[in-house]
């Protein structure tokens, strides 16, 4: 009865975007997002790739891979201003 019906999503089920998200410009947080997401992947989240991805691959390239598809989130928080004390 408590059962969720297959066009409701539980509350915990990842973001995952309709449309790739544009290709990461940046070499430094492509790594860092790859990186945050293989986390995740070695902690048992579940690959985006779908059955295109072999089981044995490790979960770096897997993360890699669906940053460079733009199947995973990511944010960038705001610069902080510099303050006349840090010069």
């Amino acid at each position: 009865m408590d059962e969720p019906s297959p066009l409701q999503q539980p509350a915990d089920t990842p973001k995952i975007p309709a449309d790739p998200l544009p290709p990461i410009q940046s070499r430094f947080l492509f790594v860092d997002v790859a990186a945050l997401r293989a986390k995740q992947l070695r902690r048992g989240a579940q690959p985006r790739l779908g059955e295109e991805v072999p089981v044995p691959h490790k979960a770096e390239r897997v993360a890699m891979e669906e940053v460079k598809r733009g199947l995973v989130y990511y944010d960038v928080p705001p610069a902080k201003p510099l303050d006349e004390a840090d010069l």
